[in-house]
């Protein structure tokens, strides 16, 4: 607000023989010179003789408002105004006085009523658009700054101040303009510069970012704030020892920082020092127990190393802030301890709002293409050595290219270039966009034409949400790469069958779910798997003993299934627990064994192997997989089923504790879907002490394995075609996306009669 409210003097008069006139002259430069106490005793003089008088109603109310007793100032300015309400002054001021006791409505009309009586009352204009802004009504602030620009167009505060209300409605460039009108006028304003270089950062112009943030520092070498930012910016250019250095360097320029504490838990973890993570995520909390999100990536960072220690309470404490609306977790952080779909929800929800704002423009407006064959963009930060690739080249190489052109856009570069080399050719297109802004990607997919845009994200690592956001495809899928919603209708549709997301379940999901007939998860029937099988001594197993194993990450296991993995141990003599050597845990589980009575020895740990046909080799050598509980095994069931090796499951209620259950039934193995943790317990025992019993299921397995839907690339693509030709039809129709279910292609088609099956097979649910 304009700091000190204007006399907004009046007409002069006189009273019978007191000159008014003349006390107000003297009145004005004690007042002015904030000699308030002899200013108030002539005001109160003239009132005692002329109790309408205008100027002294008025300006009594300016002491006060100048005193801090602003209800005084607005109950005096209001007996002024009721004399002459024709003085925009008085109405200015009262909307000062106002907005210091937080009526910002109240304000806001006393500002209007100013700019109507005097149209080029700067202070007013001023005034009005900082209420608006504190408002949130930024659209109509940034027009109240541009006015009140028009009127001084040589103050750098109002270009601080527009740029700040564009940022807020996420118009970014505009407002690094905005910035850069602050800095031509005043070339050493810190904030100017500090709010540039955020705006870059956020439109992944990091190197131009970096430039700000370093001209902070060197207008104020003690910002710890402006070393902060620096860090993530830092960070995001993969210069990590320089941005562990920054965020060092504002913790030690400001110890209480908790963002600082956050951000360098983050970095630290990223760097596999999971410890030092821990304890920087540990003093963050201690510093600030709300911070934003802190929590659940405090318990993210716990599990990942199997460190249980209050892991009731920590679950039970963001547990109790999402309820709450708070912004407790990321949603992949809570899909490893709860499989309630509601909260899920909610938790995305919160993040997708917070994170990712809806374009106030979106990029496509109802255009119709009408290519001749469906344009497909896959998006992905994992066009690499991932598991995302493992499950999704052959859709890729099985795609119909007489009715599909695909595009690959890369969100992040390439990190093995022989995956690259291999994914290349089985698209029609595949771009990098490593190094692009998510508008730019956003625009790239609008000028591409695509169709429907895939997102093979979510919410993983490299996601990039704010393309979607920006709308630049007419349909847009949520499919694989997170296993839950994301939150909101931007994403058309997500790909799912009946099991991981039941009928009544569909109310947990922002997206229309399409229903695929066997199976979600697409599988590369033709992977390779090494002819040669490693003896147990050389994968580091006993030479005898039943083999359990999990491959799944560490932050999986939870307490629970542990548990029920020490008692099957302790119950099966000589039986081992072979497991995926995560990086910080393995002393952390030795440790957990040894506290439920088994030895340490007995939880064998598999080293990462360089090829996946070695892996899927040395799989063949366990009896039995068993799985997590509230996050599944994805890729990993999957492999165990191509290798050969049963898996046993027990689902909950989210989709991501349901995928596992959804393989076996795609492989022909219902029965090792249990229904309790009891079951999957009993179950378990029954198959590592009875080899009569698992032999016929593994049996099962590789009878099938070369006929089951799960490893039926082709019958999956079709499938899956089918949804996309249902969801590019309805939307060249100009219909909304609903849900739907693709019905099983039984028969064997030839590829000319697959596209004209592909229109019929949608059924709206």
């Amino acid at each position: 607000m304009s700091a000190a409210p204007e006399p907004g003097i009046s007409a002069p008069a006189s009273a019978g023989s007191i000159d008014v006139a003349a006390l107000l002259r003297a009145a004005l430069p004690l007042h002015q010179g904030g000699r308030l106490d002899e200013a108030e005793q002539l005001y109160r003089r003239i009132l005692a003789a002329q109790p309408r008088h205008f100027d002294s109603l008025h300006l009594l109310g300016v002491i006060c408002s100048q005193r801090g007793e602003h209800a005084a100032a607005v109950r005096q300015i209001d007996a002024a105004i009721a004399v002459n309400p024709a003085i925009a002054a008085a109405h200015n001021n009262r909307g000062v006085a106002s907005n210091a006791l937080g009526r910002r409505d109240d304000a806001l009309a006393s500002f209007e009523r100013a700019v109507a009586l005097a149209p080029d009352y700067f202070d007013a204009w001023h005034n009005r658009a900082n209420t608006l802004l504190d408002l949130g009504r930024f659209e109509e602030a940034t027009l109240g700054y541009e006015r009140a620009i028009a009127l001084r167009p040589d103050l750098a505060d109002l270009f601080l101040k527009r740029g700040h209300a564009l940022t807020l409605l996420n118009r970014l460039a505009p407002a690094i303009d905005s910035y850069d009108g602050a800095i031509a006028r005043a070339p050493n304003e810190r904030d100017a510069h500090f709010h540039r270089a955020m705006a870059l950062a956020r439109l992944g112009r990091f190197d131009e970012a970096l430039e700000g943030y370093d001209k902070v520092i060197t207008l104020k070498p003690e910002d710890a704030q402006a070393f902060s930012n620096r860090g993530a910016v830092l960070k995001a250019l993969r210069r990590v020892d320089d941005a562990l250095a920054s965020y060092d360097r504002a913790i030690a320029l400001d110890p209480a920082m908790a963002v600082a504490y956050s951000n360098r838990g983050i970095l630290l973890k990223e760097m596999n020092q999971p410890d030092e993570a821990l304890a920087s995520f540990a003093r963050a909390l201690a510093l600030q127990p709300d911070f934003d999100y802190l929590k659940g990536t405090y318990l993210h960072a716990k599990m990942q190393v199997c460190d249980w220690s209050d892991y009731e309470r920590d679950c039970a404490q963001v547990s109790t802030s999402l309820a709450a609306g708070a912004a407790a977790s990321f949603p992949f952080q809570l899909l490893a301890w709860s499989s309630d779909p509601a909260t899920q929800l909610k938790c995305a929800k919160r993040v997708i709002n917070d994170r990712y704002p809806i374009t106030p423009s979106p990029l496509w407006q109802g255009d119709r293409y009408s290519h001749h064959r469906i344009r497909v963009g896959y998006l992905s930060s994992d066009f690499r050595d991932h598991p995302v690739v493992a499950l999704t080249a052959g859709l890729f190489a099985n795609h119909d290219r007489t009715g599909f052109e695909t595009v690959a856009i890369s969100l992040k570069c390439d990190e093995h270039a022989g995956v690259r080399d291999r994914l290349m050719p089985l698209f029609d297109r595949f771009i990098d966009a490593d190094g692009m802004s998510d508008a730019e990607i956003a625009r790239l997919v609008r000028e591409l034409e695509i169709d429907i845009a895939v997102d093979l994200n979510g919410f993983t690592g490299g996601a990039r949400p704010a393309v979607f956001a920006h709308r630049p495809a007419p349909v847009q899928v949520n499919y694989l790469g997170f296993a839950g919603t994301l939150g909101r209708s931007t994403w058309d549709y997500i790909v799912a069958d009946r099991f991981v997301i039941p009928e009544d379940d569909r109310v947990h999901y922002a997206e229309n779910v399409v229903y695929l007939p066997d199976c979600f998860m697409v599988n590369d029937g033709s992977r390779k798997i090494s002819p040669r099988t490693p003896s147990r001594r050389e994968a580091g197993l006993p030479a005898t003993g039943f083999v359990f194993c999990c491959f799944n990450n560490s932050f999986k296991i939870t307490p629970d299934v542990f548990d029920v993995w020490m008692r099957l141990l302790r119950r099966v003599e000589g039986s081992v627990i072979w497991l995926s050597a995560n990086a910080g845990a393995v002393a952390n589980l030795r440790w957990e064994a040894e506290r439920r009575g088994v030895a340490a020895e007995r939880l064998v740990f598999a080293p990462r192997l360089p090829a996946n046909e070695d892996h899927l080799a040395r799989l063949r050598l366990a009896d039995l997989f068993v799985d997590t509980l509230h996050f599944n095994a994805h890729t990993t069931a999957a492999d165990a089923l191509w290798a050969g090796v049963p898996v046993l499951t027990c689902p909950g209620r989210a989709f991501a504790s349901r995928v596992a259950g959804s393989l076996l039934g795609a492989a022909g193995l219902p029965e090792l879907v249990t229904n309790s943790l009891a079951d999957y317990e009993a179950l378990a025992l029954r198959l590592a002490e009875d080899p009569a019993q698992l032999s016929p299921l593994r049996q099962k397995l590789a009878r099938g394995r070369a006929s089951c839907p799960l490893f039926d690339t082709e019958r999956f693509v079709r499938h899956l075609e089918t949804a996309y030709t249902t969801m590019w039809k309805r939307a060249e129709r100009g219909e909304p996306p609903v849900a739907f279910a693709v019905a099983p292609d039984h028969e064997v088609r030839t590829r000319a009669a697959v596209g004209d099956a592909h229109a019929r097979n949608g059924k709206i649910l």
